[in-house]
């Protein structure tokens, strides 16, 4: 068939030839339009590239310039390369997100959420110590079967919840992308962290993945994206009343079990069906941080209130409540009846222990796991041990415990103390023995508060630690210093005008480090902290800290403390204190405090298990210097008491360093006694105790003499138990480190320089006075001693020390002036032979006349007032003739002579 068309040409049909114009094929015309525009933009290209430099570090540089950069990605070709990564990455998110989730689904395979809520229970842990003798079983109050049916809880519950933890928790399947988006900004941001969980994954968390809720950062990816999916697979088979009604029963709330009902009978002593709306807002504050919300102690009653008035504010805002009905709730004192923790522990042994245990389990092992129950935990805890330590504080409390310092029986009300704690450790380990948080745990008002974990200034119970610094290795053309070196007791100002004093408001002048430390005068021990810091900044501090003393100067205002550190004015904790002086009980060394052997599950399986691990932190000659003045109990006897307190330890043979403190307040304008410590150790024990009051409030008389009596009592009474048991050697001592230098009885470490610094002397002091002689002291009252010289590095002023410790080389003769009134003799004779000898006293009482024939005494006797002194011939046999000399001397040494020509008698002479 032949045919015309708009161009003329005929066309065949059946042929396979396109349309043509002035006969070229369309196709041909299209294809050639392509290749131009293809040439086009290739010749384009081939320009571009032309103008670019030909080295290819330049070239890149040149197209980086942020002026083409931007040209680019602002044109169409840049635009339509960001569309491809843009795909190609939510591409590459897709296969990743998919593969994730494949990958984990294989892993939930033998998890069934329709089993979450025969999961969901409670069960009893216990406590044991380590003898495997029972302290606690933590099984809840009333009704143990605590997990209750929703519906038998009350509404403001369910509420108060979703008000605090998730509010679009009726909106979202499962997970909220917004909560982790939320979450995800506020971290970033550098906020408190936030989580993005629904109330749902929490749930699945508590449920299926309580021994992996730890693991933070990337550890924890695989568990969330367990949750999501999990979330997901509840949401489709459990309604939302019932998924919440779980969650109330799962939560941990801080009490001794998880769940709602638990909760409520533990705080409030009612059913959960019958909680309030305010008591329903605190519940619902505390599983976000049970141990933050803490209602037993004082910054977590604080906290939990603040968050309590949150969830009702929130309520508000959702409208499940009104303001007027918020304003009633706000207005109850909650907290107020809130049952007393003595109720929850009434059949516990070592309380305050045991809930110290269970507190760090939550802390490592997570709320969950430690509130579901189920564990046997064995304990560092001796309840043979705490049962002494238990026993001698309600001795000290109700009387029966005497004090040399207390003169009658009952020394708390003598020195106006109402608490005390106390902690014994096992220093070969670490492991603590015994511990009392106060008094009394059912003690009203403060016996709950565990006072042996609250800041409290050791006072000069800190020293040690300071001197074991300046006793450590300076380094190389550093000064320094043993037990026999000198740091002046004198008044001094140190920088930023601080002018300490001590306890008695006196000074002892050149007294050695041993009697500075062991008598705790104020000015060396400052004086020691002084020296360490301008060798190394910071030192003392440091080593505080690192022997056990952690949180030494940290906290608020403690961090500016200074120099007035040296003498305890920072606050630290008194497990912590018994755990460094366990550090010097080591020669240094410092092993961290546990008070756990072994946790397990009820399945058998190991969660937590001791291992003993140490470190050198002090150098051990420092720590045998220091250990060897604390246990001299001769120079403890200076401290005041003219004797030393340790008669239990010393009268069964017990060798023991230690050290008292005191910290002051202020009464009526006056500086008054706060705190009384004591601590120490033996080489198998260390113990520290403390005794004041729960309100800070400054004692009537405060005496460390006290908490050191009871040191004394309680550690013998363990020693010899101990003993008794062949755990120890009452005899056990240290041995000294090799290196350690004993220079005239004194101990000085290795690298100590005889020379450096020190020289010997001798000089004339006063007897009457003890002091340094003067141009106005007689010459009878002189005598030489020798003495140490060397330098205070701190004052740079020379330090002159007497040989003699009763001399004192600092201060002049006082007991002579110039213008004394001297006594004064005559002396006369007879024809007969007789002496007559007159004499009368000056400033100071006679004390002394003697006749002296030349250089001979044939006659003396004592006097103490004037008169005449009459010798016969026979009373002068001894006497030859020549000149005759009296001579008087008094108490001062002031002395007179009085000479006369003398003609023995033939008479005298044939009587011989």
């Amino acid at each position: 068939m032949e045919g015309n068309i708009a161009y003329g040409k005929k066309i065949t049909v059946g042929k396979k030839q396109g349309p043509t114009k002035k006969g070229v094929s369309v196709y041909s015309n299209l294809a050639r339009k392509r290749q131009v525009k293809k040439d086009a933009k290739a010749r384009k290209k081939a320009e571009y590239l032309a103008t670019l430099p030909k080295h290819p570090l330049k070239r890149l540089l040149y197209r980086l310039h942020p002026k083409r950069v931007a040209k680019y990605w602002f044109s169409r070709q840049g635009l339509f390369m960001f569309l491809k990564i843009i795909g190609v990455c939510m591409l590459l998110l897709v296969l990743a997100g998919t593969a994730l989730f494949a990958y984990f689904r294989k892993d939930l395979d033998q998890i069934n959420p329709d089993t979450l809520s025969q999961r969901v229970r409670t069960t009893v842990t216990k406590y044991y110590d380590r003898n495997n003798k029972l302290l606690w079983e933590d099984k809840g109050d009333g009704d143990y079967t605590l997990v209750v049916d929703h519906k038998n809880i009350a509404p403001c519950m369910d509420q108060a919840t979703v008000a605090i933890e998730d509010k679009d928790f009726y909106k979202h399947g499962g997970i909220s992308i917004s909560g982790i988006m939320r979450a995800l900004l506020s971290n970033a941001q550098g906020n408190a962290v936030q989580g993005g969980s629904t109330l749902t994954q929490q749930l699945i968390k508590q449920v299926f993945f309580r021994d992996e809720a730890a693991k933070r950062g990337l550890a924890g990816i695989p568990r969330k994206i367990k949750e999501i999916i999990l979330a997901v697979e509840v949401e489709r088979m459990y309604s939302k009343d019932q998924i919440l009604g779980l969650y109330l029963n799962e939560s941990p709330y801080g009490g001794r079990r998880n769940g709602v009902e638990s909760a409520a009978q533990t705080y409030f002593g009612k059913s959960s069906k019958d909680l309030n709306l305010s008591e329903c807002a605190l519940l619902a504050a505390i599983p976000n941080n049970p141990s933050a919300y803490n209602p037993y102690n004082i910054a977590g009653r604080n906290a939990l209130l603040a968050r309590q008035r949150k969830v009702i504010d929130n309520m508000v805002e959702m409208k499940y409540i009104s303001k007027e009905q918020a304003n009633q709730a706000k207005s109850v004192a909650i907290m107020d009846t809130v049952k007393p923790l003595a109720d929850q522990y009434s059949n516990v042994k070592a309380p305050h222990f045991v809930q110290m245990v269970k507190e760090q389990l939550e802390g490592e092992l997570g709320k969950t796991i430690v509130g579901e129950g189920g564990l046997t935990v064995k304990t560092t805890l001796d309840i043979d041990v705490q049962n002494l330590l238990e026993s001698n504080m309600t001795a000290m409390f109700n009387g029966s415990m005497t004090s040399r310092d207390c003169n009658y029986r009952n020394c708390p009300n003598h020195a106006g103390f109402t608490n005390g704690a106390a902690a014994i450790e096992d220093t070969k380990t670490g492991q603590l023995l015994a511990l009392m948080g106060s008094r009394d745990f059912n003690y009203t008002g403060f016996g709950q508060d565990n006072a042996a974990k609250a800041f409290i200034q050791p006072g000069s119970s800190i020293k040690p630690f300071v001197y074991a610094q300046l006793f450590s290795d300076q380094g190389s053309g550093k000064q320094n210093y043993g037990s026999g070196s000198t740091l002046t007791d004198t008044k001094t100002t140190f920088p930023g005008n601080y002018t300490p004093q001590n306890a008695d408001n006196k000074f002892q002048n050149n007294i050695n480090i041993r009697q500075a430390l062991d008598r705790s005068r104020n000015i060396p021990a400052v004086k020691a902290m002084a020296i360490n810091e301008q060798n190394n900044s910071g030192s003392t501090w440091s080593l505080i800290r690192a022997a056990g003393n952690k949180y030494y100067c940290t906290n608020g205002a403690d961090a500016q403390a200074g120099l007035s550190s040296a003498l305890g004015s920072c606050g630290t904790r008194l497990i912590d204190h018994v755990n460094a002086y366990s550090t010097l009980s080591r020669q240094g060394v410092y092993m961290p405090q546990t008070s756990i052997i072994k946790v397990t599950n009820s399945n058998g399986e190991t969660l937590k298990e001791y291992k003993a691990s140490s470190k050198q932190v002090i150098n051990p000659q420092a720590a045998y210097i220091v250990t060897d003045i604390l246990g001299d109990a001769k120079a403890r006897a200076g401290l005041g008491w003219n004797q030393d307190y340790l008669p239990a330890l010393t009268g069964i043979g017990v060798h023991a360093a230690v050290k008292t403190g005191t910290s002051n307040g202020e009464k009526n304008g006056k500086v008054a006694s706060k705190d009384i410590w004591a601590a120490g150790y033996t080489p198998n024990l260390s113990m520290a105790v403390w005794f004041g009051n729960s309100d800070t409030s400054v004692l009537k008389s405060g005496n460390s003499l006290i908490p050191a009596m009871f040191f004394d009592k309680t550690m013998a009474a363990v020693s010899k138990s101990y003993a008794d048991q062949k755990k120890l050697a009452l005899s056990d001592w240290y041995t000294a480190p090799s290196g350690i230098q004993n220079i005239k009885g004194e101990l000085f470490p290795s690298y100590y320089n005889k020379s450096t610094g020190t020289s010997t002397a001798k000089m004339t002091f006063d007897k009457v006075s003890k002091k340094k002689a003067t141009s106005c002291t007689p010459e009878d009252a002189k005598i030489e001693i020798g003495v140490i010289k060397a330098k205070d590095d701190f004052t740079k002023k020379e330090i002159i020390t007497s040989t003699d410790s009763s001399y004192d080389a600092n201060a002049d003769d006082d007991a002579h002036q110039c213008d004394d009134a001297k006594p004064t003799v005559s002396v006369s004779t007879t024809s007969s032979g007789t002496v007559s000898v007159t004499y009368t006293h000056g400033r100071y009482t006679l004390q002394s006349i003697e006749l002296l024939s030349g250089s001979t005494v044939v006659a003396s006797k004592q006097v103490d007032s004037n008169g005449t002194w009459t010798l016969s011939p026979t009373d002068l046999a001894s006497a030859t003739s020549g000149t005759i000399t009296a001579k008087v001397t008094d108490v001062g040494y002031y002395t007179a002579t009085n000479s006369t020509s003398y003609q023995k008698s033939s008479s005298s002479s044939s009587g011989s």
